[in-house]
């Protein structure tokens, strides 16, 4: 009997075999220890594990009450030269779902589309992009990036890594026309990757045997059902390179050094603490979220200190 309850856990499992791998497959740039979280979300879901309507709701309660009160709603009634705040909070998506609000991501669609809403309203002359994100996926977060750069000159862009700009957070970021870190911040994880995950072994003990029909030289040629060949390894080598390439030149422009000093000396993959990556160049200074809306608004005021930001020209979207 403990035989037959194995196997079908195995089969339970191998089920979404295929939605992980793609999960896995798919170039990210994020920290490896939060693609493990999702991954092992995923494997919570192939176990048989579900969530019902009211823990759905409750989880989208939660990703929401854990944001700053500053970020719950576009507030005040803002002069001229107003400060638009913009949370970017949790693992980077490019669209919105069930799943990101599930799970407190980022979705670069909605990110996008406050930014131009703020890019575009007359009372704003300063974007505040707030961020506290592992990174994510690839996906769309080179068009943002390019839409943050190409702001510059339109509105100030100013970003805040509070407390983590990593990956493709720090992609992001790296594109306003400065960019400060908290002191017990960190930023940086230059880098993508991806992973392949092979079964052969786990269907030959279940006692499944899978036989794919393809058409097309390279279809299929990563499959998890058999091992992954020099030449499919290649193939996804070059496509995380060709990431890799397009991430180094973005964090080069918007930071205003050569692709050469990123590869080399932004971290080669590693988050940095606040001194760190202030003495690399990686950031323009050190502050924390309060002292830098009382900078950006003109204002003086303590560390931490709330009316130091309780002004009328503070704006948050979200």
């Amino acid at each position: 009997m403990s035989d037959l309850t194995d196997d079908g856990a195995m089969a339970a499992e191998l089920r979404y075999a295929d939605v992980i791998r793609a999960v896995s497959e798919t170039p990210w740039a994020i920290m490896p220890g939060m693609l493990a979280v999702i991954t092992d979300l995923l494997a919570f879901r192939a176990a048989g594990g579900r969530l019902s309507k009211e823990d759905i709701r409750q989880r989208i309660a939660e990703a929401q009450a854990g944001k700053p009160a500053a970020d719950s709603a576009r507030v005040g009634s803002a002069r001229s030269g107003a400060i638009a705040v913009l949370p970017l909070f949790g693992v980077i998506t490019p669209r919105a779902g069930m799943f990101a609000d599930v799970s407190g991501m980022a979705a670069l669609d909605r990110f996008r589309a406050r930014f131009r809403e703020a890019l575009a309203d007359e009372q704003v002359g300063t974007i505040l992009i707030r961020a506290d994100t592992p990174g994510g996926s690839v996906d769309l977060v080179q068009e943002a990036a390019d839409e943050i750069f190409n702001a510059r000159g339109k509105k100030r862009v100013v970003g805040i890594a509070d407390t983590m700009a990593a990956s493709a957070g720090y992609w992001l970021l790296s594109q306003c026309e400065e960019l400060v870190v908290t002191p017990s911040g960190e930023v940086g994880s230059i880098g993508v990757f991806s992973a392949h995950t092979e079964y052969t072994q786990a269907l030959e003990k279940a006692g499944v045997k899978t036989t794919l029909i393809r058409a097309g030289k390279f279809k299929a040629e990563s499959n998890p059902y058999e091992p992954l060949t020099e030449e499919a390894r290649g193939a996804m080598q070059a496509r995380v390179n060709d990431y890799y390439d397009s991430f180094v030149k973005a964090v080069a422009r918007g930071r205003g050094v050569k692709s050469a000093d990123v590869r080399g000396g932004f971290g080669e993959g590693r988050v940095v603490g606040s001194s760190e990556a202030k003495s690399l160049g990686m950031v323009d200074g050190v502050a924390t979220f309060e002292d830098t809306l009382s900078r950006l608004a003109g204002r003086s005021g303590g560390s931490g200190s709330r009316n130091a930001v309780a002004d009328d020209r503070i704006l948050s979207f979200v």
